[in-house]
């Protein structure tokens, strides 16, 4: 429903959407980015986004053009938004539509003068847009594929579906082929993958020596060849649960790009994970997962996804939100076992 004090938006032209910071994030907005699209059919879309965020919509039906935030670039240090602000007003952009909800995305979209700014009223910003959304208590506690929509329909827009939604370049998918080929697997053979790492702090992630066992144990029941994913912080991790296994696994963690990355998971049968962006990105598409939850909320950021199964044991400090166990010894992860996770992956 349309605020009562806000001026319905006019017929856009140019539509800038304002990507959120992570991958995970990023994932969770493709309903909204569809719902912008089908509100606004003939308009030119263009997605502001980082770096590392931008290949999730690389492939997007629904976006026209990505624009980068050159964080480590062009766009960098304390000139850097004001750089951007600048660039951006050069496109003349009817409407910003801002998913990522700091006031730093308020800000560049003030000082780059696009006329429509939208957005949640949240960090202080309410002043810097055109059509604050009242961010609720009720809104911010349901899941964060519907949070998105929810803005958007405050905004005055037509709702869509919460599915999400992932499409895949034809180049990312040769690279995955050669990569599996490369390590003798073929087409037809079953491929587990297992996701041991985690942004936002330690906390969020399972034990790699339980990875490794698990890695063991789907080898041997299911007959299926292991491969662990990570970023290139996660080399030493994933050499570390290659190193515990008895069973033969292939590292992919950091020599992989993002794109290719998404490749591999959806050629993947099953993929066990932490709650992380990669995560999303099995959910998205439609990949059979198994998500380890501790102290994250498994309501807000849970994969989005029919084929998807959490394995959590609820004790009474969790979630805390925390990236670093309060208390020291990560009880909530401790008491999920492989057995739980093995078995939750063979049903």
């Amino acid at each position: 429903r349309l605020n009562n004090h806000m001026r319905k938006l006019p017929h856009l032209d140019r539509i800038l959407i304002r990507s959120t910071n992570w991958i995970g994030d990023a994932v969770m907005t493709t309903p909204a980015v569809r719902t912008i699209r089908k509100n606004f059919p003939g308009a030119r879309i263009s997605l502001l986004a980082k770096p590392w965020v931008a290949p999730v919509f690389d492939h997007s039906p629904h976006v026209d053009e990505i624009i980068i935030y050159d964080v480590n670039g062009r766009h960098q240090g304390i000139v850097g938004p004001i750089r951007l602000a600048r660039d951006l007003s050069a496109y003349r952009f009817d409407a910003a539509i801002l998913l990522q909800n700091a006031i730093e995305a308020a800000l560049i979209a003030f000082l780059a003068r696009i006329p429509h700014r939208i957005g949640f009223d949240t960090d202080a910003r309410r002043l810097l847009l055109t059509h604050p959304v009242r961010c609720t208590k009720a809104i911010k506690s349901i899941h964060q594929t519907g949070y998105y929509l929810k803005m958007l329909e405050g905004a005055g827009l037509t709702p869509g579906e919460q599915t999400l939604e992932l499409s895949l370049g034809p180049e990312d998918r040769q690279r995955a082929r050669r990569t599996l080929a490369a390590h003798g697997i073929t087409p037809d053979q079953r491929v587990v993958g297992l996701n041991p790492s985690a942004t936002f702090g330690p906390a969020k992630q399972w034990f790699p020596e339980r990875y490794a066992a698990l890695g063991d144990r789907l080898n041997k029941t299911l007959g299926a060849a292991i491969v662990i994913f990570g970023g290139p912080s996660d080399r030493d991790l994933g050499q570390s649960i290659l190193g515990m296994m008895t069973a033969p696994a292939i590292d992919l963690s950091g020599r992989t790009s993002l794109g290719e990355a998404m490749a591999l998971i959806d050629r993947c049968e099953a993929f066990v994970t932490n709650d992380s962006g990669l995560m999303h990105v099995a959910a998205a598409l439609k990949t059979p997962l198994v998500a380890i939850f501790g102290s994250t909320n498994s309501t807000t950021t849970s994969p989005y996804s029919p084929t998807s199964r959490i394995v959590r044991v609820p004790i009474e400090c969790s979630p805390c939100m925390q990236p670093v166990c309060p208390l020291g010894h990560m009880n909530c992860m401790r008491e999920v076992t492989v057995d739980m996770v093995g078995d939750a992956v063979e049903a």
